[in-house]
């Protein structure tokens, strides 16, 4: 009976673990997809979205692995269905890294997302992550070294809202569900 009731659980946890990685790439995705706007300035990149509130919400509250599934997943979709599918794969990487660099920084050493300034430490180390990365991808996809710089005030833009919106958001939602 006990074997059963343990086998229930894992089940149980395993369930729930999917729906709440679901949750967090739609919420991702919505974020990205209907609230943004591109740089008039910006060659072909220059988008600023609201995806990155998203985005450290995930990796702050639920960490490293949460972080970069909705991360991927949920911006690489975005890519996919509004027409930057060219993008895709490099956000795919690029975002997925971006919310495992959160999670881990902001939950090492027991921090579990709750230190305001070792958060901040981890968005910072993962937007020179994000902007190299989107940088490379635009001198791949355009094959120009200078019209990529045109996309790194938009960059900036979002990780500025990103932190403005999404760290008060994480510690009030760490305190609604007492994670």
């Amino acid at each position: 009976m006990e074997q059963r009731v343990t086998a229930t659980s894992q089940v149980s946890n395993k369930t729930k673990d999917v729906v709440i990685s679901g949750l967090l790439i739609a919420l991702v995705f919505v974020a990205t997809y209907f609230i943004k706007f591109q740089l008039p300035f910006s060659l072909k990149g220059g988008l600023v979205h609201t995806g990155n509130v998203a985005l450290f919400v995930a990796a702050i509250v639920f960490g490293k692995k949460k972080g970069a599934i909705a991360g991927a997943f949920g911006m690489g979709l975005f890519d996919v269905v509004s027409g930057w599918m060219s993008w895709a794969p490099f956000t795919f990487v690029i975002r997925g890294v971006m919310g495992y660099m959160i999670g881990s920084i902001a939950h090492a050493r027991g921090r579990n997302g709750n230190n305001i300034v070792w958060n901040l430490v981890a968005i910072a180390i993962s937007s020179v992550w994000m902007m190299f990365g989107y940088y490379m991808t635009e001198v791949i996809l355009y094959g120009n070294w200078v019209a990529p710089l045109t996309s790194i005030p938009g960059n900036i833009t979002q990780i500025v809202i990103g932190i403005i919106a999404g760290v008060p958001l994480a510690f009030a939602l760490k305190k609604a569900l007492r994670i």
